[in-house]
This record gives structure tokens, sequence and C-alpha cells, in this order.
């Protein structure tokens, strides 16, 4: 009676984790997503004149499912970037649009330098959604 009381439960607790993960589509049916994450780093108290530039220019570029810009809580001249792509030939084709060369030139005196940087093949999520293979 006690091993099947604690089966139930742990049943229990699983299903509502089970209910919210969707089984990810196999790389034959989708291209891999192309995911950015950076972490910026401004000269002392440049931060919000860079997100500012960094806002305005991250509007509407092809491809691009999520740009998130994110204080850092720890570090008050630091700030994150987390991008999704459709794919990695989007990002590369973004950094020749108009509004992102002008954000580049304006930004470039506020910042102190990049301080991590990590690509990643996002899978899936709120936010992004799955392009079909070719």
């Amino acid at each position: 009676m006690q091993k099947q009381r604690r089966t139930l439960v742990t049943a229990l607790a699983l299903t509502p984790l089970a209910a919210c993960q969707s089984a990810p589509p196999t790389m034959k049916e989708h291209k891999p997503m192309y995911g950015l994450i950076t972490k910026i780093t401004s000269k002392p108290g440049q931060r919000s004149g860079l997100i500012a530039i960094l806002l305005q220019a991250t509007q509407a570029m092809p491809g691009c499912l999520s740009y998130v810009i994110a204080e850092d809580p720890a570090d008050s001249d630091a700030l994150w970037i987390t991008e999704v792509w459709d794919r990695a030939e989007s990002h590369k084709a973004s950094l020749g649009l108009p509004e992102v060369q002008a954000a580049l030139q304006a930004g470039r005196p506020l910042i102190a330098g990049f301080a991590e940087r990590f690509e990643t093949h996002p899978v899936g999520g709120f936010g992004t959604r799955l392009s079909p293979a070719n």
C-alpha cells in the first residue's frame, strides 16, 4: 500500500510538468534557429544611453524572432542581449542594415567592452517559432 501511494504521489507530481513539455521537433523537420547571448559593458554611467540606442535600432530586423535587452542587476554598467533568429544567416544579414549600422556607430563610444558571448541553437519556447526545412 505504501509503495502504491508513493507511486501515485510521484505520478501526480510529474503530471503538470509533462503537460507543459512538448517534444522538440526532429532536426529533419526543422532547421535549427540561431541564438546569441551577449554581455556588453558600457562606459561608466552610459548604460541607459546605450540601451536607448539599441532599442531604437532593433525594431524591424528580418528573421529576428526575439531581441531582449536586459540590465544586469549586479553591475550598473552591464547589460545582456538575448537574441533568437530564424537562422544564422539572418543574423549576419542584419549587421548590414542601415539602422543597425547607425546604432553601431552611435553606440560604439558608449561601450567599454564585450564581456561574454554565447552562441546557441534554440529549440523552441514562448516567443519563438521554428522554421520549416527547405
